[in-house]
This record gives C-alpha cells, structure tokens and sequence, in this order.
C-alpha cells in the first residue's frame, strides 16, 4: 500500500502544477477573468470537498466546527487572509507571468516561515538557515533576470503578487495548525473555500460570465484546472498520508513547481533561459531540503 501512498502524493502535486499552467492557458488563450476563475475555484471546490465529508463522513463532522466558538472567527481569518489570499495573489502572478514563475516564487514560503521563526526568537538563526536564504536570493534573482541585472524576465507585478503569494502561504501553513488540531484538513480547508469562495464572489458572482466562445478545449481545460487542480489534488494529497509519512508527502510535493515548470514549457511553449533554468534547479534543490525539515520547524511554529 505504500506504492498507492507514494502514487497519490505524487498524482495530487503534479495536478497542482498542471493546474497552474491551465489557469494560465485560460487567461492567455481563452480570456477567462482571473477574479471569476478564482471565485469559481474555490466556490466548486469547496462544495465537493465538503460534500466527499459528508458522504465519506457524516454531516455533524463537517458542521461541528461552527459549533465551536473558540474556533468560529479563526475558520474565518484562515480562509480571508490564508485561502483567499493564497489563491488570489497565486493566479494574479500567473495572469501577469506564468505558471512556473508564480509556483516557484510561491515555494518560497519556508524561506518566509524560517525568517518568521528567527523573528519571533522561537529559534536562532543556523547556518543552513542563512545558507538557504542566500540560495533562495541567488536563484530568484536568477529565475527573474536570466543572468542580465539589468532587466527582469519576468513582469513586475507578476513578481510582485508572487511575493506575497509566497508570504501568504507562510501564513496560511502556520496558522492552520491552530485548527488541524483539532478538525480534519478536508473539513478546514473545505470551509475555507467557501467562505473565500462567498467572499469573491461578491467582487465577480460566479454566474457573471459570457460563455457564448467557449469551445470543447475551454471548458475541459476549465474543469481541469478546478477539479484535477483543485479537488482532487487536495483529496489526493490528504490520502496519501494514510499509506506514507507526513514528512514522505510533503517532500513528494515538490514536484509540483517542477511539473508547473514543464508543462508550460511543453504545452504553452514558455520561454526559458539558461540562466532561468540553473535558477529554477537552485529553487527546487532548497525546496526539497526545506520540506525535509519543514514539519520539525512547524511543530516549533504557533501564532495563534
């Protein structure tokens, strides 16, 4: 059983990076609106996390959650200023850049969490922290200029949103721990949705949009990306840790900014420099160290 944990960790990630480069392929190609693609996303998405609860489940384990008082207003905290910002300043970099940049600017948030752990004086500051700092800013400088100083590669608001996608991802990683405590991922994560899902979706309501373009490729590209993507990325991923370790999965979600990366070389025919490359293999060298050592430096972390 433990090859089906290994095979859904890695299916799950590289969904996730897939479904990057189809969201970029939906704004680029098709002109789909980022704000209702994101509304759409997690609106869809968390109704069939929640609904794969209450079926795998039951409904009281997926409701008793706002039957805690204690934990009512951080649900909602998580989902504004973790899942909605994550999501939203993710696909911002993307429709400005592209996929890969966006995820590898994105996987950067251990770098944030590390600065934030030294920070807030839970741990000193070691040498492989500093020496993974410096490798993050070689290789990002890298990645974004392709060896010229002297220009970016990469659009700057793409840049941009990307930082604070990574920030924001450190947030939402940290600050989780004070429900995963005590409720199930699905049933956090599936809330979250669609309380961000509501949030957008005054911003751009879901049934706001012209499909009278739309081809076959449009919208399979489409549920790809929300329910491939999304859903079942994340499903896939939770269900892995029955069969494999924590530590095990997370390092098997590193191939989610390698396959960000070659798909939108192959499918999108992204340019990539030399530079960008060596840049995008220190990213994911540091990625993989980071993830071997991210759930000790999670179990030190707490701002609740």
């Amino acid at each position: 059983m433990r090859s089906l944990g290994i095979f859904l960790a890695l299916t799950g990630a590289a969904f996730w990076g897939i479904g990057g480069t189809a969201a970029d392929y939906l704004f680029t190609r098709e002109n789909i609106s980022m704000n209702w693609f994101v509304t759409a996303r997690l609106l869809i998405s968390g109704f069939l996390l929640l609904g794969v609860q209450m079926i795998l489940k039951n409904k009281r384990e997926v409701f008793i959650i706002w039957k805690d008082p204690e934990k009512r207003m951080p649900l909602i905290y998580f989902s504004l200023f973790g899942m909605l910002l994550v999501q939203y300043s993710y696909m911002a970099s993307i429709e400005a850049g592209n996929a890969a940049v966006a995820t590898l600017l994105q996987y950067l948030a251990p770098i944030y969490i590390i600065i934030w752990l030294v920070v807030k004086k839970i741990k000193p500051m070691k040498f492989a922290d500093t020496a993974a700092i410096l490798i993050t800013v070689i290789g990002t400088m890298l990645l974004l200029t392709n060896g010229s100083v002297s220009s970016l590669s990469v659009p700057v608001p793409s840049v941009i949103w990307g930082i604070i996608s990574g920030i924001s991802l450190a947030f939402y990683t940290l600050y989780a721990t004070t429900l995963l405590h005590k409720y199930s991922s699905i049933t956090v994560v599936g809330w979250a949705m669609m309380i961000s899902g509501i949030f957008m979706n005054f911003i751009h309501p879901i049934w706001q949009i012209d499909t009278s373009s739309w081809t076959f490729s449009t919208v399979s590209v489409l549920l790809f990306g929300i329910i491939c993507g999304t859903t079942l990325a994340f499903w896939m991923f939770i269900s892995s840790l029955k069969y494999i370790t924590a530590k095990e999965t997370v390092l098997f979600g590193t191939v989610e900014p390698l396959t960000a990366v070659l798909s939108s070389v192959l499918l999108l025919s992204l340019p990539f420099g030399r530079y960008q490359f060596i840049g995008m293999i220190m990213i994911l060298v540091l990625i993989v160290f980071l993830s071997l050592y991210r759930e000790k430096e999670l179990s030190e972390a707490d701002i609740s």
